[in-house]
């Protein structure tokens, strides 16, 4: 595969290596944010995959197009959490080794997760940067294959493939909203939706604190910034100083991206459990905060991906229950 580029055919050719081994999620009405909004609001409820998030087709769909031999060596890779735990689960169905690579920053029901599923975890430094050293150090050390989070063709391409369900579902949304950390599900989804449907716009949501593909997009070219706590810990990380795929690609399909606050972003959270009845992360919930905070300008139907679930359950309960120390993060 072209290694700057995912087309809708490298799309297409992930969704039939990954039938059977992720979920088709549905897409539903919300009618309180519909009512909200004045036209039709849909939700892609990925965070119903069988690992919790979307991280799984990318996964699915790298390991896949391994050779045997690179089978043989076992993958490794650096993760904010559900990349890990989603490599874990694709490796552990074909007998392979895997180790994931995490700062200290990543929450500890993630890391247990990843545990139970039998892979090996180096927690390294406070960065996803400090934990992608260690990651080429098993490269270069132990022979491991690296199958980073975002900027891989194959995973882009496994992401996509939620695109393409998309449009099958709302063949008429005017709109996608698209968590943005790393670009690789913002990328994939876009180059799904733009193959199908060029008048779709596809928006990228992240946080307020260290996005850093929006930094990047702004500088016009991949950069390095702090990473800090935030309710989104999925969109965490950098996107790689030497960035190949996703960067490109973000920066060609976007249409926009939308910033939202620690408050936006749990609103997001309490909104889907309160009125959808659903469980989402910070990551999961941008969207919907984007919503509620009138950020997203569409005169058609909207589809917000909910990209994930897996939170920690005192912390979810702590923002259901409107704990205010939760936002009052220091800059």
């Amino acid at each position: 595969m072209n290694q700057t580029e995912v087309t809708l055919q490298h799309i297409r050719v992930a969704r039939e290596r990954i039938a059977g081994k992720v979920e088709r999620t549905p897409t539903v009405l919300s009618q309180s944010l519909s009512d909200r909004a004045g036209h039709p609001v849909h939700l892609k409820l990925e965070h119903h995959q069988t690992t919790g998030a979307f991280k799984l087709r990318g996964a699915s769909n790298a390991i896949a197009a391994l050779s045997p031999e690179e089978r043989s060596r076992g993958v490794v890779a650096a993760s904010t959490g559900n990349h890990g735990r989603a490599l874990a689960h694709a490796a552990k169905l074909e007998g392979m080794r895997a180790v994931i690579c995490m700062s200290r920053l990543v929450p500890e029901n993630k890391l247990d997760a990843i545990r139970r599923l039998g892979a090996e975890i180096r927690i390294v430094g406070n960065s996803q940067d400090d934990a992608q050293q260690q990651v080429d150090r098993l490269v270069a050390e132990e022979g491991l294959v690296m199958l980073p989070p975002f900027d891989h063709p194959d995973i882009a391409a496994g992401q996509g493939t939620l695109g393409l369900e998309i449009l099958e579902q709302i063949p008429d949304a005017a709109s996608v909203l698209v968590p943005l950390s790393g670009g690789g599900l913002t990328a994939g989804v876009a180059a799904a939706v733009k193959g199908v449907s060029p008048a779709t716009k596809v928006v990228g949501v992240s946080m307020s604190r260290g996005a850093a593909m929006k930094a990047s997009l702004d500088a016009g070219r991949p950069v390095q910034i702090e990473e800090l706590p935030t309710l989104a810990d999925s969109l965490g990380g950098g996107i790689g100083l030497d960035n190949r795929l996703t960067f490109a690609m973000c920066r060609e399909l976007l249409d926009d991206v939308i910033l939202l606050s620690e408050d936006e972003i749990a609103a997001g959270i309490r909104h889907a459990y309160e009125e959808e009845r659903e469980i989402v992360e910070g990551a999961g919930a941008v969207g919907i905060g984007a919503l509620l905070a009138g950020k997203v300008t569409a005169k058609g139907p909207v589809v917000a991906i909910l990209s994930g679930r897996n939170i920690d359950m005192s912390l979810h309960r702590r923002i259901v229950c409107g704990d205010a120390a939760l936002t009052e993060r220091p800059t």
